[in-house]
């Protein structure tokens, strides 16, 4: 993994992350600044060539960026249709994935096509999804719109959809080949869709850099006032971090896994409440609870949870779901997710604030009744203690 400035675009602030595969054979730029938009038909010229393009949206950031983004392509010459879906969580499923792949099939678009994924999360998984397995496979490039997007979900090449048993348990491995995060775009989010992107950032700083993590608490409020420069610093860094852990191990079978801490909670607890909990809300409940757990367990240092749940205050994001959630039903999908082994699950603790603790890998099984506990007393308080 390297950054380096780039001198191609007008963007005063741009930098690009590259990510590498192992064999250096899927190597592609994620390019970070604000302006970017302005200079897509150029970029996808250099990176991603094709006959024709997929632009996949939800109907919001359609009428925000949808129209401007296919009326630049056409006007350079290059073809595009534009598709739509309608936002949120709950369209990230098998339906809409045969809907949008129906529709790319009525465009006519061939192998020589690439699919563009412009949005937040939810569209980068479902568009990386259809472009992985669109005939058989086609291009696909990230154009996150949302701060969640940028620092993580853009980045790394997984794609897929929820199903009744899980979040994301049905989807492919699909690097895109390029990334290109206008930093721009963010000052169309509410604060409170900034506050669960910046949770991922959160997490990075938990698992690797501690300086970043007192970075990030200092810079808070600018962040969540959308502050382009402080945001653009902010995304890079996280951008550089998952970057070069992906680099190391694409596909999951080791460092991968510490980008998952507070993530095997969080999806249970997402899930649970049947998606209506936000994804940033539920993996910042699901750090201090994985937090609580690691100190239980005498791995984790004492106050680390507390720390953690007292940045996620800082965010405006609360400690416990409005409406509770049974603790059953959370270890059910906690057993379903996707990272589970011979049906049990696996967690990442942490050592300290910057640093994961390893046992005889990454992530490591717990017993249930250990997890159980900590659900008790959540429960118990109504809130994180």
């Amino acid at each position: 993994m390297s950054v380096r400035r780039t001198g191609v675009h007008a963007a005063d602030h741009e930098a690009t992350v590259i990510v590498c595969a192992g064999d250096g054979t899927l190597d592609y730029p994620v390019m970070v600044g604000p302006g970017l938009l302005s200079a897509l038909p150029a970029l996808l010229r250099e990176h991603a060539p094709a006959h024709r393009y997929g632009l996949i949206a939800d109907t919001t950031v359609a009428e925000l960026y949808g129209s401007r983004v296919r009326e630049e392509l056409e006007h350079s010459g290059t073809k595009c249709d534009l598709i739509t879906f309608p936002p949120g969580e709950a369209s990230k499923t098998r339906s809409s994935w045969t809907d949008l792949t129906d529709a790319l099939l009525a465009t006519g678009m061939g192998r020589d096509g690439a699919v563009l994924a412009l949005g937040g999360g939810v569209t980068g998984d479902l568009a990386g999804f259809v472009a992985a397995t669109y005939l058989r496979g086609v291009p696909v490039v990230q154009i996150p719109t949302s701060l969640v997007a940028m620092v993580d979900a853009a980045v790394g090449g997984k794609t897929g959809v929820d199903v009744p048993a899980g979040k994301n348990l049905v989807g492919a491995f699909s690097p895109p080949r390029l990334v290109v995060a206008d930093t721009a775009t963010i000052g169309s989010l509410p604060r409170t869709e900034r506050a669960q992107g910046l949770v991922e950032a959160v997490k990075h700083g938990a698992i690797v850099d501690a300086s970043y993590l007192d970075v990030l608490e200092a810079d808070l409020p600018a962040l969540l006032d959308g502050d382009a420069d402080v945001t653009t610093r902010a995304v890079l860094r996280s951008v550089a971090i998952k970057a070069q852990v992906v680099s190391e191990d694409e596909r999951e079978t080791g460092l991968r896994e510490i980008l998952n801490f507070g993530h095997t909670l969080g999806h249970a607890l997402e899930a649970a409440a049947d998606y209506a909990l936000p994804h940033g809300t539920a993996v910042g409940m699901g750090m201090v609870l994985e937090a609580r757990l690691g100190e239980s367990l005498g791995v984790t240092r004492s106050g680390t949870a507390d720390h953690l749940a007292s940045i996620v205050v800082q965010l405006g994001l609360p400690l416990s779901p409005k409406s509770p959630t049974g603790r059953d039903a959370i270890l059910g999908f906690v057993r379903s997710d996707k990272k589970a082994r011979q049906g049990r699950a696996r967690y990442v603790l942490l050592e300290v604030l910057g640093r994961v603790a390893r046992a005889e890998g990454w992530s490591r099984e717990i017993p249930d009744q250990e997890v159980e506990s900590i659900l008790e007393d959540w429960a118990s308080r109504g809130k994180m203690p």
